[in-house]
């Protein structure tokens, strides 16, 4: 029950951020929906109230959209969505040879 919750967190927390952005970008969720292609806004507001999740295929395009670096954009949705994941990916270990 407790990782489920975390989970729930996380994907909130990535909401905020995802909302920040789109802010910064000056979009609403209207304009986001239509230039990434999607027939319902909705779906935007779903992801950043974090009930759902970007699609890894539209990781990129959201990105661009945004004008963030795409790698940059995919790396912190996946801490967000993936923490182990993401810990395994990108944290220094040090028993690496």
């Amino acid at each position: 029950m407790k990782r489920t919750s975390s989970l729930k967190l996380r994907r909130k927390e990535a909401g905020t951020w995802l909302k920040g952005l789109r802010g910064q970008a000056g979009l609403t969720q209207m304009e986001l929906a239509d230039r990434l292609g999607f027939k319902y806004y909705p779906f935007i507001s779903q992801v950043e109230n974090g009930h759902g999740r970007v699609p890894t295929e539209k990781m990129e395009a959201w990105a661009q959209t945004l004008g963030v670096d795409p790698s940059h954009f995919a790396k912190k949705l996946i801490s967000f969505y993936e923490p182990e994941l993401h810990r395994l990916l990108y944290k220094v270990n040090s028993c690496q040879s």
